[in-house]
């Protein structure tokens, strides 16, 4: 039990009385509040099974869809929102009331076959992610009871409030506060593969006051009170205030540790729980993808509706006619003496015909019932998870060096990959390989690094390996430093201290050794350091000062410490430096800083970050030539594609650098919706005149293969845009070495005259004599003049940078904007947010109405990946974030082109025919009964057994069309790759057009007109049976039944491209299936097999006139189709044909 604690007051009062009155913790959004003490402060084993105290929930977790007692209704729910499902419902509702015209159970058994399989496979998914939530809530952890010891109890029993011990390589099992670790400053080190995908490790601090609190029975007294955010999505930021000794101490992200992450390289952790369950971040963030629909799909529904249609004015048509019929049967010429209309029910009434009509209406609402085919939904989604399959296990896409395949994380959207009309894609990652070199730098207005650059070599011209010449001249091979391929003489092994400006030298590699949160990690064999870092280009630039002389190598919580080059004493020198802050970097400041303490008692911020950024941040004290030369530098680094950055210091009085503390604490302290307002304003308050000492170069390679996948992307007609943050010059030269921007074409650059002007200054026209406003205007209508004048023969390419795309985004110049993008063939957009992005992708998608494409690799990108209709997440250096929010998977750039090209024509060619093909098959055999129907004076006598009908689209037919979808393809995928053009039947949604659907119900209209009166004439007045009997209805409905299954079996043998035994199996086993049935179902007792009781084999099987009718009717049915196919290749041949022909010469 739970010890009772004398002074334990209601979590509402002691919040009330621990928290001071000007705190903002009751403002919306910040009103959690958890009391922790050390002697009971955890619940009972045997208490509240995964339930929590107070009003927060408990630690069980449930990520199922249904539950026990909800898994029927809400899964007969899911199925019968389908329309077709609904329909199929009603209809074996009313077939158990005397206006059915055949039994009931003929047509509830399909039903129940469809919606069955389909809630089986619900409950199988339903029932793997439940026994993976037993297995997470049954995990063990460590949890003191409040008696100076810690217990092993499940995962699902914490509340929170408690204190819980987390050893190495185990998981957190809530979000906790970090107390202490096993380490004296209280840091441990984390793995966030599990919420991010990264796996580089991530270093937190608990706070300096609770630090000590490294033993058991130092918790027995401890009391402690938490006010923080409610439960939120956001992984990277916490607010919080810890009340501990009647102190208040701030809580950043810095001290959370997130339930799924894993603890590493360190020994124990203590933490206090705060969010619980379903609260935690990682469950805010497990939520349902955006529900994403192929346009197939889509439009299959509109084909359903007009089935719909088409079975409710033949129904109303065949009622009216029976109507009258029956108000005929009062005349004595007309009046048909074996029907007895003096003597019927209301089904049948002379004298109440249109009652007689309505009920007729019914009847045949359930005949022609096999016009809309209900296994239509769930063989498309066995073929589409058989499709993905396919991809999942194409060895061309799977990367060696990653040792990762492709994946196809959704089948819904198989087919929209072959009518991707525009890609949008992200740079660094997805077009690079995201591993960054420190190749050049600018110090004090001088150029350094001799390294050639990758785009400016031919492709593959890379150097593999640095080669070193010695004393004596002999050559040796030196093996490349990870992050660094930077060689200049004049820095390197120590010369740099024999330069003009060594003052300025030693500050710039001071900058790049503490400016940063890499975290160091040696090397046990070597002893080499080596860094974990929060991104490649920081952990570039951390090795670039290793390798200079500064090197990093040991990091607490308020220090960093480095081996310097001491140029006096001519050797390293350990130096280190006290933290005072950290001012991070974000994607809105661009910027990070840090300020700290020298061992002579100097303050100092180092700052880092965009140039853009920094130099409007400078002293006025700079040297004009320095600030020209750098400029100069990077632009000339940017040109090149190289990833720049600019380093700047300032040094800092002790009293202003008191005063600005006390301002950024108390907004650090903050609980309110303005706090990142207000630590924004107190870091621009110290941010600011700044000495510039130069810039970086990183380069960050292309992936292999990436031109000439963009090149073969290019020539299939799909227009691809760029999204990238990166300087516009460096943008351009990496859209000129991938292959976006190619010689011969027109480009239309649109930027800002004054670089500075910005969205807020639109209507002052400040740096220029036309407002920016008007300037972007004025250049949106003269590009839109110059494609007018030069036509489309000429290739166009946009380039806007994100000053400019903020003004052509208003709602005014919107339109211009997308009208003029939509008609080059590339666009590259630089300087761009995340959320840009995404309003980007959202815009394009609105605005050609055409399938849209979005790739990236990093959390930056997600935001794209949902808005387009395609998201593919690469899965590189940045972690899993967008690979987590995709629906394809794939390691580099360059399988973009099969995925799209190979396995995107072939699944929407093979679906589109699939449900074109299902829609003939329906309509042929629909409209055999309809004629028949009308032959029958439209009484609703049924031409074929009720079991006939049933077993149409379940059984005789269903297996040919679902090896169709998933084998069938009409090309090779070299002849795909070969011939890209092919792509563009795809994007002209040429299998799947209206024109292409309507005339697969045409043809099964004509199918169904020469079986019906071929059958009707062959058979029905001669000498069918020995003994000399005619035909009746019995044999009728068997010979039309016969030819309906060999024609649509045949009919697909014809349109079938590629054929395998497997298809060659199905399909002629198909209709063997059929005699097989038509035997055994026969030879039933006549009440159960009715008009087909012995009709094969005693009259069909024997009589020479069967088999010969069905031949020639079979083969009559099916020379329309062939004509057409033959004249559509000789005459009018499309892509699809000239790539079959391209595929017979090769």
């Amino acid at each position: 039990m739970r010890p009772a604690a004398a002074d334990e007051s209601p979590l509402v009062e002691l919040a009330a009385a621990s928290a001071p009155a000007q705190t903002s913790a009751s403002a919306a959004g910040f009103t959690r509040a958890v009391r922790c003490r050390g002697a009971g402060c955890s619940g009972d084993d045997g208490e509240d099974g995964g339930g929590g105290g107070g009003a927060y929930p408990g630690n069980a977790i449930s990520t199922t869809k249904y539950t026990a007692a909800s898994f029927v209704p809400k899964s007969l729910f899911e199925q019968f929102r389908r329309a077709a499902n609904c329909f199929f419902l009603v209809v074996a509702c009313v077939s158990f009331s005397p206006l059915a015209p055949y039994r009931a159970v003929s047509v509830l058994l399909p039903l129940v076959v469809v919606v069955g399989a389909a809630m089986a496979k619900e409950a199988v998914e339903d029932w793997r992610r439940k026994q993976q939530d037993v297995e997470v809530n049954n995990r063990k952890v460590e949890v003191y009871d409040g008696t100076q010891s810690f217990h092993q109890t499940e995962w699902k029993k914490l509340q929170v409030g408690d204190i819980v011990k987390v050893k190495k390589d185990e998981f957190f099992p809530a979000d906790l506060v970090l107390l202490s670790s096993s380490y004296e400053d209280g840091i441990c080190y984390v793995e966030t593969m599990n919420l991010d995908g990264e796996t580089n490790l991530k270093r937190k601090q608990s706070l300096d006051v609770t630090a000590v609190l490294n033993e058991e029975q130092s918790f027995h007294t401890f009391k402690a009170f938490i006010q923080c955010e409610d439960p939120n999505e956001k992984l990277y930021s916490f607010l919080g205030t810890l009340h501990y000794n009647g102190q208040q101490y701030p809580l950043s992200p810095q001290q959370i540790l997130l339930r799924d992450s894993k603890l590493r390289n360190t020994t124990e952790i203590y933490g206090i729980v705060i969010f619980t369950g379903h609260d935690t971040k990682v469950m805010q963030n497990a939520m349902e993808p955006p529900s994403k629909r192929s346009s197939v799909e889509r439009r299959m529904d509109k084909i359903i509706y007009l089935l719909f249609v088409s079975l409710f004015a033949i129904a109303s048509f065949g009622s009216i006619m029976f109507g009258i019929r029956t108000r005929a049967e009062l005349s004595a010429g007309n009046y048909a003496w074996y029907l007895r209309p003096d003597n019927s029910t209301m089904y049948f009434d002379p004298n109440r015909p249109t009652l007689a009509a309505i009920c007729h209406f019914l009847t045949s609402l359930m005949l022609y019932v096999c016009l809309v085919p209900i296994s239509l939904y769930i063989s498309i989604e066995i073929v589409k998870v058989l499709q993905s399959t396919f991809i999942n296990q194409d060895q061309n896409m799977y990367c060696e060096e990653s040792d990762k395949p492709a994946r196809a994380r959704t089948s819904n959207l198989n087919e929209e990959l072959g009518q991707v009309h525009t890609i949008l894609s992200d740079k660094t990652g997805t077009l690079t390989c995201n591993s960054m070199e420190f190749l050049k730098c600018s110090i004090a207005g001088v150029a350094y690094g001799n390294r050639l650059i990758e785009v400016q070599m031919p492709y593959g011209g890379i150097e593999e390996e640095c080669v070193d010449i010695g004393n004596n001249g002999a050559v040796k091979s030196v093996r490349p430093v990870k992050g660094f391929n930077f060689t200049d003489d004049r820095l390197m092994n120590g010369q740099w201290s024999k330069e003009c400006h060594q003052d300025v030298i030693e500050m710039f590699f001071r900058v790049l050794a503490v400016c940063h949160t890499a975290i160091p990690v040696a090397d046990r064999n070597s002893g080499r350091i080596s860094y974990e870092a929060e991104s490649p280009d920081e952990g570039a630039l951390v090795a670039a000062a290793r390798e200079l002389g500064f090197e990093f190598y040991h990091r607490s919580q308020t220090t960093i410490s480095v081996h310097e080059y001491d140029p006096v004493f001519g050797r390293k020198m350990d130096r280190t430096y006290k933290l005072l802050n950290t001012l991070e970097f974000s994607s809105a400041r661009k910027r990070m800083s840090v300020i700290v303490r020298t061992e002579e008692g100097q303050l100092f911020l180092f700052c880092k970050g965009a140039d853009s950024v920094i130099f409007e941040r400078l002293s006025k004290d700079n040297s004009k030539a320095c600030l020209t030369n750098t400029k100069c530098h990077i632009d000339e680094y940017s040109e090149a594609g190289l990833r720049t950055l600019a380093l700047a210091y300032r040094e800092l009085t002790e009293d202003e650098y008191v005063a600005w503390n006390m301002e950024y604490s108390a907004a650090k302290n903050s609980i309110h919706n303005d706090h990142d307002v207000a630590v924004e304003k107190a870091s621009e308050n110290i941010e600011k005149d700044l000495i510039l000492l130069g810039a970086t170069a990183v380069e960050d390679r292309l992936q292999k293969g990436v031109p000439e996948c963009i090149h073969k992307l290019a020539q299939a007609g799909i227009k691809i845009w760029i999204l990238t943050g990166d300087k516009l010059e460096t943008a351009v030269n990496i859209g000129y070495a991938c292959n976006l921007l190619r010689k011969g074409m027109e480009e239309i650059c649109i930027t800002l005259d004054s670089p500075g002007t910005n969205a807020s200054e639109e209507h002052n026209g400040e740096g220029s004599g036309m407002a920016p406003y008007e300037q972007i205007g004025r250049k949106l209508e003269d590009a839109r003049r110059q494609i007018f004048l030069k036509g489309t023969s000429t290739p166009f390419a946009l380039i806007i940078d994100g000053n400019a795309l903020t003004h052509a985004l208003t709602s005014s110049l919107r339109s211009a904007f997308l009208d003029l993008a939509v008609d080059c063939a590339s666009v590259l957009c630089c300087r761009i947010s995340p959320k840009q992005k995404a309003l980007i992708t959202r815009l394009v998608k609105a605005r050609i109405r055409k399938t849209t494409l979005a790739i990236g690799d990093g959390a930056n990108d997600v935001g794209m990946l949902q808005e387009a209709d395609i998201g593919v997440g690469i899965s590189g250096a940045e972690g899993m974030q967008a690979v987590m929010a995709s629906d394809f998977a794939i390691a580099q750039f360059r399988f973009l082109e099969r995925l799209l090209l190979v396995h995107g024509h072939w699944c929407y060619r093979r679906i589109a025919a699939m449900i074109c093909y299902f829609f003939f098959k329906n309509i042929t055999f629909g409209f055999t009964l309809f004629w028949f129907e009308a032959h029958a004076m439209f009484s609703a006598q049924p031409g074929f057994n009720d079991w006939f009908i049933s077993f149409y689209n379940v059984a005789f037919t269903s297996l040919p069309v679902i090896a169709l979808g998933v084998f069938d393809k009409d090309v090779s995928s070299r002849v795909c790759l070969e011939v890209p053009s092919s792509h563009q039947d795809g994007v002209n949604n040429l299998f799947f057009s209206w024109s292409r659907i309507l005339s697969w119900m045409l043809n099964g209209v004509c199918c169904s007109i020469i079986i019906y009166f071929g059958a009707l004439h062959a058979v029905l007045i001669q000498a069918v049976r020995q003994d000399g009997r005619v035909a009746g209805f019995d044999i009728l409905g068997v010979t039309m039944y016969t030819c309906v299954v060999w024609t649509v079996n045949c009919q697909l043998a014809l349109y079938i491209s590629y054929f395998t035994w497997i298809q060659h199996f199905v399909i002629w086993c198909s209709i063997l299936i059929w005699y097989t049935f038509l035997v055994i179902y026969g030879s039933f007792p006549a009440t159960i097999s009715t008009s087909a009781y012995h009709v094969f084999w005693e009259a069909c099987a024997t009589s020479p006139l069967y088999w010969l009718s069905t031949l020639l009717i079979v083969v009559t049915a099916l020379i329309p189709f062939f004509l057409y196919k033959i004249t559509q290749s000789l005459f009018y041949p499309q892509h699809c044909d000239q790539a079959f022909q391209f595929q017979v010469l090769l």
